[in-house]
């Protein structure tokens, strides 16, 4: 038993050999400069994007609030017209305290 330990230990480990150079397998300098371009590019779109939206966002904001004031001018108009018809079809009104 001893005497296979000993040949297990004194066999030679085998060492991986590299089959490619690790400078042609790298991205470089030149990749690491992609990769940074290609980074601020998505930054800077995410920035015009998120800008784009809150404008569009303020502008409907802007446009409901001109339609909630059109809306309460037109009912407004209605609600005083109405007033104005229904006054007329009454009549003139006649004061009861002045005609005694």
């Amino acid at each position: 038993m001893h005497g296979l330990g000993w040949i297990v230990a004194q066999a030679p480990t085998p060492t991986p050999t590299p089959t490619v150079d690790p400078e042609l397998v790298t991205p470089g300098p030149m990749g690491f400069a992609v990769v940074a371009l290609l980074v601020l590019v998505v930054v800077a779109l995410v920035f015009d994007m998120l800008r784009r939206v809150r404008r569009v966002r303020y502008r409907e904001e802007a446009n409901e609030a001109l339609d909630a004031e059109q809306r309460a001018l037109a009912e407004e108009a209605e609600e005083a017209e109405a007033g104005d018809r229904g006054d007329a079809a009454q009549g003139p009104r006649t004061d009861d305290a002045g005609s005694r």
